[in-house]
């Protein structure tokens, strides 16, 4: 993966890309004192490096009823660790899984799910995770409340 060289007016874009995500090029081009047609070329300069990959909707997950939300750390058996890709390939089908790490240590997947309710995370447990091939066992922590979740980076 190459670094992409990023000025000043590129940090102060990707900064308020991040903060407003629907700001247009005219409107971000007040903010940061471009013309639109410059800002969008640079936008799109950004995009075509691969620094811009989406836009992404952020939607309260609560209030479309996914109102639990789980971290699961995988172990596989020794066995199952020669199979990282295929445990990747299966748990990316499944919409319940938010964010899916390879993590170094006494684990070795480090998944962020959400479901409706305990319930539903006890089904999508029993019936689809647990039934992967490999595993050896997975440790759930619940979240009781959320403190700070961003995709922003300190650019």
């Amino acid at each position: 993966m190459q670094l992409v060289n990023l000025d000043q007016t590129d940090r102060r874009i990707l900064e308020w890309l991040q903060k407003v995500p629907g700001m247009n090029a005219s409107e971000l081009g007040e903010k940061i004192g471009l013309s639109q047609s410059a800002c969008w070329r640079r936008i799109q300069s950004l995009r075509d490096e691969g620094v811009i990959m989406d836009q992404p909707v952020k939607i309260d997950r609560e209030k479309v009823g996914l109102n639990t939300m789980v971290f699961a750390h995988v172990k596989l058996t020794s066995h199952g660790r020669s199979n990282l890709a295929a445990f990747s390939e299966a748990v990316s089908d499944y919409p319940e899984v938010l964010d899916c790490y390879v993590v170094l240590g006494n684990v070795d997947f480090l998944l962020r799910i959400v479901t409706e309710d305990i319930k539903a995370y006890e089904q999508f447990f029993f019936e689809k995770l647990s039934q992967l091939p490999g595993i050896q066992e997975v440790n759930s922590s619940i979240v009781l409340s959320d403190i700070k979740h961003t995709t922003v980076l300190p650019i």
